[in-house]
């Protein structure tokens, strides 16, 4: 058995510092109650950028730009020492976490933002780094496209997981390049919820025969800061809940072992058998007996998008 944490806690929007040291506090609190792998929401650090669903491209310009600046300040620089504070949990605890971030890009323009997500292992080291391929809808004035390199099923000590981000769970090829792989705990986090979202997770978890963490973004009005641009308009009073959550285990032949957990705060602390992820692949696998490769083959580029190289020539 394994035993797994996943977290639902609001960030300290639009601070970076402080969810970052929020984030080793909790792993500090669930490690010690025996979690083994740490899982956290969809661009935890430093929050979802929920006001994209509500801004209009042109009329609300002066405060998409105020709010953008602020996220870019406030993103991760995987090349900086910005989740040293995480590292150091996951490694003084011995535990595994993956975490959605709003990572800076550091190697291009440097201002480019992708919506990622790392896992980082027992050691204290970034083993994965995954950049969300196809960002959804209003999402695409915010993050750039990811690529291939992050697609990839890690070996823990919990067993062999991997991750895709919201959306990207739509993608049959994306899923099915986890599954080829072996996966065994399929970690979502998103920004998605209800019963919709949830039949989607189950239906991963059967067709992969894989443990399914989804994790959900829980965001109140309050977990706003002070100073949000325009929060009355944006968010009256009354409209208090942004988003509910949704959080859920579900197990390899589909069962919802826990949750969902849906508006409201903390953490669900789950054991899970992973041997069941091979056990129940008996009657199906589809990437093994039932793939048919004689018919079907799948190919995935795994290169990293490279920087722009400029030749400076002298004289």
């Amino acid at each position: 058995m394994a035993k797994i944490a996943i977290i639902q806690e609001a960030p300290y929007v639009l601070d970076k510092a402080r969810t970052v040291a929020q984030a080793a506090n909790i792993i500090n609190t669930v490690a010690a109650q025996g979690a083994e792998l740490i899982v956290f929401p969809e661009a935890f650090i430093p929050g979802y950028p929920a006001w994209i669903w509500r801004l209009r491209p042109g009329g609300d310009w002066g405060v998409s730009e105020e709010l953008h600046t602020r996220l870019l300040k406030n993103s991760i620089d995987l090349c900086s020492d910005d989740l040293k504070p995480i590292m150091a949990a996951a490694k003084s605890n011995k535990v595994t976490v993956v975490c959605g971030i709003n990572e800076r890009d550091s190697e291009n323009s440097r201002t480019t933002l992708y919506n990622a997500v790392i896992t980082i292992d027992t050691q204290g080291n970034v083993v994965n780094h995954h950049r969300k391929l196809m960002p959804t809808n209003p999402e695409r004035m915010v993050w750039g496209f990811g690529d291939g390199h992050g697609l990839n099923v890690i070996d823990t000590p919990v067993g062999r997981i991997g991750s895709l981000i919201c959306w990207e769970s739509y993608m049959p090829l994306a899923r099915y390049a986890l599954y080829a792989q072996g996966i065994e705990i399929y970690i979502a986090p998103t920004y998605d919820s209800g019963d919709a979202w949830l039949g989607t997770m189950q239906h991963i978890a059967r067709e992969g025969k894989c443990w399914v963490l989804c994790c959900g973004v829980a965001l109140e009005r309050q977990d706003l800061p002070d100073d949000f641009p325009d929060i009355e308009q944006l968010y009256p009073v009354a409209d208090e809940w942004i988003n509910p959550g949704g959080s859920a285990v579900i197990s390899p032949n589909g069962e919802i072992v826990s949750g969902p957990l849906s508006k409201e705060k903390g953490h669900m602390i789950v054991d899970i058998d992973v041997e069941l992820s091979s056990t129940s692949k008996r009657a199906l696998d589809v990437a093994g007996h039932y793939s048919r490769p004689d018919v079907f083959t799948l190919e995935v580029d795994k290169t990293r998008q490279s920087p722009i190289k400029f030749k400076h020539e002298n004289g």
